[in-house]
């Protein structure tokens, strides 16, 4: 009877080992588990937010393809009505993109000095969504002119504004691409955005190999790919 009892004794013990056994060895394996979904999260990169100093165009900042740090409110578009179509009074798509800008613009200054509002920039985002802002702060050193950079299909596209970063153009010869190769013919109410997808699209294999870190529109009928330093 005693050695029964002994018996049934060591083997419980043997159970209640292996079951804390186990018990360890699952929360090894969840510890380790939750080590690896952090290194892997701690890896994948952050996307870097690239800002420019925008310009000047018909005496109101151009906010092409970005958005301003600095706050503002909306005095003309969204809800009210703004379209970029009866902005633009005719020609062909092989007008430079700047251009374009200057007649947009043109055309919403022109609108709001006619209905006695007072704006400070223009915000083209993408499509023909336009928008006329006036800020709500004062401008510093720091926010003067200053905006977070649009991507286009991933790439980092700077129109008519100058980066933050220093970078060089990747070359002189091989590192822009001239409108009139790739646009001849259509309506000037293609939207900006549209144009500047077509260099997007001529530069995506170079920015995917590593030869470019983005895209460079200052005027005229060429795109540059540039490289950080």
């Amino acid at each position: 009877m005693l050695y029964c009892e002994a018996l049934f004794l060591n083997l419980n013990l043997k159970l209640f080992r292996i079951l804390i056994l186990n018990i360890y060895t699952m929360k090894r394996v969840v510890l380790l588990t939750l080590l690896l979904v952090t290194l892997v999260a701690s890896k994948k990169p952050n996307p870097k937010t690239y800002y420019s100093q925008v310009y000047n165009v018909n005496g109101v900042e151009a906010y092409i393809l970005a958005e301003p740090v600095r706050p503002y409110d909306i005095v003309l578009g969204n809800d009210k009505t703004l379209n970029f179509t009866s902005l633009l009074t005719g020609g062909l798509v092989n007008n430079s993109i700047s251009t374009k800008v200057s007649k947009m613009i043109s055309g919403v200054v022109k609108k709001t000095a006619a209905e006695g509002l007072k704006i400070d920039a223009v915000i083209y985002t993408s499509g023909k969504n336009i928008t006329a802002i006036k800020f709500t702060d004062e401008p510093t050193d720091e926010t003067l002119k200053k905006a977070r950079v649009q991507k286009l299909s991933g790439i980092p596209v700077f129109v008519m504004s100058e980066p933050y970063d220093d970078y060089r153009v990747t070359s002189d010869k091989g590192g822009g691409v001239k409108m009139k190769s790739l646009i001849t013919a259509g309506l000037i109410n293609n939207s900006i955005e549209e144009d500047l997808e077509k260099f997007v699209k001529k530069m995506k294999r170079k920015y995917e190999q590593g030869q470019i870190d983005a895209l460079l529109y200052t005027g005229g009928k060429k795109v540059q790919g540039i490289k950080f330093k």
